[in-house]
């Protein structure tokens, strides 16, 4: 990397906080096999007038599904309808969402995963015939109304692919697996965020931050933003090595990137004396969901060799008292030999 610092272009701060999700598949980052992909499916779908194939996004929070998708919809031409699975309780509320598309239009479902069975089951005809039953009254009256809807792509975004049923999985054309991002690019990322946001960054601080962002794009760039605050009310308003330090250490991110709820995980795991600790027990001792644990956290610890999942339980491995320097066990030296 060259010294330069980064030329900032200064946009309103309201507008910078939104600004800073790319566009266009040229100002997506990485990804470049998803992103030819993608183009490729595109485009074929324009050539033959036909609508783009139902797609699935799977990987860890914050690295590029939803925008993924905004972009999809933007290069395709046609509306984003945005919902969670969530959030559609009833098959009269997915009607009412499908009813409204347009023909080529995208439905966006967020934690796909997390659909009731009943919703999803009417889901299954709309993608693939795109009409939808909806049973009007009940007991002897009870009669099915089908309800024809305009040809729509559906874009789903999961975290725990494996939580998708099977009936459902196969419906979907395309499938893309968005990992971690290495540092190097989550660096392209921090460089063009500090541009969009007009923050002077150092190339030494661009790379501490992203050396500690995760894996994550959104965490690099919540990150950088903190660490800007501190270079505007105790610095001169540069994010250099010193200032990036300093910024991560008053947020509690050490050197592998791990946080506060990070560092509990791992405690909880030593103390255990080299027996296996269940999700349950977990989330008690840290007083977090089990989803939150095993979606957000646990990955990215599995990821960096700090704990490992067997059928008893999770057990840290010798890097975990390593970082947290602890004195292995004999027992828990034991699982390891």
């Amino acid at each position: 990397m060259t010294d330069r610092l980064v030329n900032p272009v200064f946009v309103p701060e309201d507008r910078a906080e939104i600004s800073l999700r790319p566009k266009t598949f040229e100002e997506f980052i990485g990804r470049q096999k998803t992103k030819e992909n993608l183009k490729i499916f595109i485009e074929a779908a324009s050539r033959r007038g036909d609508v783009m194939d139902h797609t699935l996004f799977s990987g860890p929070p914050g690295c590029g599904k939803t925008t993924l998708s905004q972009i999809v919809a933007a290069q395709v031409g046609t509306n984003l309808v945005a919902t969670s699975g969530p959030a559609i309780e009833k098959p009269r509320d997915l009607a009412g969402i499908l009813t409204r598309l347009a023909r080529g239009d995208i439905l966006f479902i967020d934690e796909i995963h997390r659909l009731n069975i009943v919703v999803e089951e009417h889901l299954y005809s709309a993608m693939e015939d795109f009409v939808i039953d909806i049973v009007v009254d009940s007991g002897p009256h009870a009669r099915t109304l089908k309800i024809e809807i305009k040809p729509f792509t559906l874009i789903g975004a999961t975290t725990r692919e494996g939580l998708i049923s099977a009936p459902l999985r196969s419906r979907f054309g395309v499938f893309e697996k968005l990992g971690y991002y290495c540092a190097e690019d989550l660096a392209k990322i921090i460089r063009r965020s500090a541009g969009i946001l007009g923050v002077q960054a150092e190339p030494a601080g661009v790379e501490i931050i992203a050396e500690r962002s995760r894996g994550t794009p959104r965490i690099a760039n919540r990150l950088l933003r903190r660490v800007r605050d501190l270079a505007e009310v105790r610095a001169d308003g540069r994010v250099t090595l010193e200032i990036a330090e300093r910024g991560l250490a008053m947020l509690g991110v050490d050197e592998l990137g791990l946080d506060e709820m990070d560092r509990r995980v791992l405690s909880v795991l030593v103390a255990s004396d080299g027996v296996p600790v269940g999700l349950k027990t977990i989330a008690t001792s840290v007083g977090e969901t089990e989803d939150t644990l095993e979606e957000v956290y646990e990955p990215f610890l599995i990821q960096m060799g700090l704990i490992q999942k067997t059928p008893r339980g999770r057990v840290p491995t010798p890097k975990a008292y390593a970082h947290l320097k602890k004195t292995e066990t004999p027992r828990q030296r034991g699982l390891f030999e």
